[in-house]
């Protein structure tokens, strides 16, 4: 099988849930189940928003043998995503939408995830969040509730680290600044997206984020579970609530069985990539 990158033409999908961006290759009809197509080097190329495509995260679907299709994650700047919520869901409404289905299984580093089709939205379970320090993780054993950094945040794993802050005024946070110093902090091993969140009620949130490996972005379906997480641990708010960020609103509800993410879902548009003679 040929490296994508290699290739002369790549077609791909591109799609956003409240504004958190995706491009999304369909790699089905390989026949190597095994091999994925992406590299680090092919995410870099496409996740460049001057030299590329641009994109917040890629999604490549891939067949399974354990579930209704396998779905794997990279940032922009080449590196892997454990998870990504509004990628998993725009993933499902295109599979659902192919379909005819209202319910699949999806496979991810996160591991098997339920989408359903549920009143015109997508939602997908998220799972149960990584609250001990091996999980999500952390450097070391610590109160992952109150961590010690200035503003005492939490770390929460959604299938990414997560760093919560909560925070008056949410339009106050230097975000830009603020995120690029704390992705890497020391106690985050495998680096963190930096969440910002005001409450606003108990079932309404407000939220900014920066995401690791790929800085600021619209929206964050892991981030705004994680948010939903903390701010109903600390008594702020109730389990269930709406997520506001800066690309619409999303929900977010933890039952028993995980934390599940909606939605809106949107489909921008596909295209045929040619890479230009060396």
């Amino acid at each position: 099988m040929s490296d994508i990158s290699t290739e002369n033409t790549l077609h791909f999908m591109k799609w956003h849930g409240a504004g958190n961006d995706f491009v999304i290759i369909d790699s089905r009809d390989d026949s190597h189940i095994d091999a994925p197509r992406v590299t680090q080097k092919v995410a870099r190329m496409l996740g460049d928003r001057h030299k590329g495509v641009g994109f917040d995260q890629l999604a490549e679907i891939r067949r399974s043998d354990t579930a209704d299709i396998d779905l794997d994650f990279w940032n922009a700047d080449g590196s892997r995503a454990g998870a990504c919520g509004n990628a998993t869901r725009c993933v499902a409404r295109f599979i659902m939408d192919e379909t005819g289905r209202n319910s699949l299984t999806i496979r991810t580093m996160r591991g098997l995830l339920q989408a359903r089709l549920e009143d015109g939205e997508v939602s997908v379970n998220m799972g149960h969040p990584q609250l001990d320090w091996q999980a999500i993780p952390l450097a070391s054993d610590l109160d992952y509730m109150h961590l010690p950094i200035e503003g005492t945040p939490a770390g929460v794993g959604m299938g990414n680290p997560h760093c919560v802050f909560i925070v008056s005024d949410v339009k106050t946070v230097d975000v830009a600044r603020r995120g690029a110093e704390l992705e890497h902090h020391k106690l985050f091993p495998a680096a963190t997206n930096v969440e910002f969140v005001e409450v606003l009620s108990a079932s309404e949130i407000r939220m900014r984020v920066w995401e690791r490996g790929t800085g600021i972005t619209l929206a964050c379906g892991s981030g705004a579970c994680a948010s939903l997480v903390v701010t109903a641990q600390r008594g702020l708010t109730g389990r269930k609530a709406r997520i506001h960020v800066d690309g619409g609103t999303l929900g977010v509800d933890w039952r028993d069985d995980g934390v599940w993410l909606s939605g809106p879902t949107a489909y921008v548009f596909d295209a045929t990539l040619k890479r230009s003679p060396q």
